[in-house]
């Protein structure tokens, strides 16, 4: 989303990635329509998974880092670069910022989407720690030290996230940061529209019913978000029944994991609230576009954020950008709970909320629905949140480091 924008902002960019056949995320092809062509993109190699799993080595980020370290080299040596920027949660790979800024004395930026090294699992049931949770715990420990040794700026989608950074590494506190998130792409919407014909529709858009859709991953750090909706909900369908029989929420998307391997951990709450007749989880992750069309063929839409204060939901844009009657559940401490109020996107519950409240404002929110009200978001208000005003907090920072740098010299 920065790309397009960076050049006219006086930087020229060059991409290195992985190439996707040696990848096995969800992939979806129209996302490369977004990226300019004059913008030259290099696609390394990685070792095969199929042969790497065999010693319990999946990680995208290692098993990429010596080919994306060669290319890297390869380029620094016969081209003249002013900065690095890492901005990927294959975060291992942020070690070849130390490397580069010794052998090549070019600075570097991390770009912080998600935490890194995190004790938040640590005191968690085995159940709901990531798969091994005991092995990543401890490379990750290892190799944050090693990015943040000789960083020159920090960007993160989150205030807390370079909080805890500037605690564990003293240094950084003298360093450049800026809190950016992910900016809203309205040519998204544009291209979705355009390939309407060939994305798919993961639910039944049934007229009898009311679609209810939210996308995005679960996790057990959802559950008291998740707890707080359906509390409401099912004092809904004693109260006002012939309103609440007819909701159908569907969450889609809710798992990283393979398809077909994923663990639900939304149904598990519905189910004790008695709700499973009302609630859809399809675990499989959809193509980013595909997200869009379910978003758009929803009566109403739904977040539920973590339990987390630094939870900022970036899919918050698309889902304003819908333009569809939006409720949210979030920690009142996230960010994403800040831009929904400013921009008057849509109905707020705060987690833990108490249950009269929250059912009073699902229902405005499904009466709004009934009455096809469109949301009335403040659009103006909405300007800063866009991917141009995102991409050029980027490049002012950018700006910034390398001036900072150069005085340094």
């Amino acid at each position: 989303m920065s790309l397009p924008y960076f050049e006219e902002l006086g930087w020229q960019a060059e991409v290195i990635t992985v190439d996707q056949k040696f990848t096995d995320v969800v992939k979806d092809e129209l996302l490369l329509n977004t990226v300019p062509t004059s913008i030259p993109i290099h696609r390394v190699k990685a070792l095969s998974k199929k042969y790497t799993a065999k010693v319990g080595l999946g990680s995208l980020a290692l098993r990429s880092l010596w080919f994306i370290r060669k290319k890297g080299n390869e380029l620094l040596k016969t081209k003249k670069f002013d900065l690095i920027y890492f901005s990927t949660t294959e975060f291992p790979v942020c070690i070849l910022g130390t490397y580069w800024k010794k052998k090549f004395g070019i600075p570097y930026v991390i770009d912080m989407q998600d935490p890194w090294h995190t004790d938040y699992y640590k005191d968690k049931p085995k159940a709901e720690r990531p798969k091994k949770y005991w092995f990543s715990y401890r490379l990750n420990k290892y190799l944050e030290p090693l990015a943040m040794k000789a960083v020159d700026g920090l960007i993160a989608v989150s205030a807390n996230y370079i909080e805890t950074l500037e605690q564990r590494y003293p240094r950084l506190k003298n360093k450049l940061s800026a809190v950016i998130t992910f900016g809203a792409f309205e040519v998204d919407f544009e291209i979705a529209t355009e390939y309407n014909e060939q994305l798919n529709l993961v639910y039944k858009a049934e007229k009898k019913q009311v679609n209810l859709v939210y996308v995005g991953r679960g996790g057990h750090d959802l559950k008291p978000a998740l707890q707080t909706l359906f509390s409401a909900f099912k004092k809904g369908l004693k109260e006002d029944p012939q309103r609440f029989e007819k909701i159908s929420m569907h969450f889609i998307g809710t798992s990283y994991a393979p398809k077909g391997k994923g663990e639900f951990t939304v149904k598990p709450v519905a189910s004790d609230f008695g709700l499973t007749n009302y609630v859809s989880e399809y675990t499989d992750r959809i193509g980013f576009y595909e997200s869009i069309k379910n978003l758009q063929n929803a009566d109403g839409l739904m977040i539920v954020g973590s339990n987390q204060a630094d939870y900022t939901a970036s899919k918050l844009y698309p889902y304003i950008l819908a333009k569809k009657p939006l409720l949210a559940v979030l920690h009142s401490g996230s960010s994403a709970t800040k831009i929904l109020k400013d921009c008057n996107a849509g109905y707020y519950i705060g987690i833990g909320s108490e249950e009269e409240f929250a059912f009073k404002t699902l229902s405005n929110y499904l009466e709004g629905i009934k009455n096809n009200l469109i949301p009335a978001t403040d659009w103006e208000a909405f300007k800063p949140y866009t991917a141009k005003a995102m991409s050029e907090k980027q490049v002012k920072l950018f700006n910034e480091v390398m001036g900072f740098h150069f005085l340094n010299l």
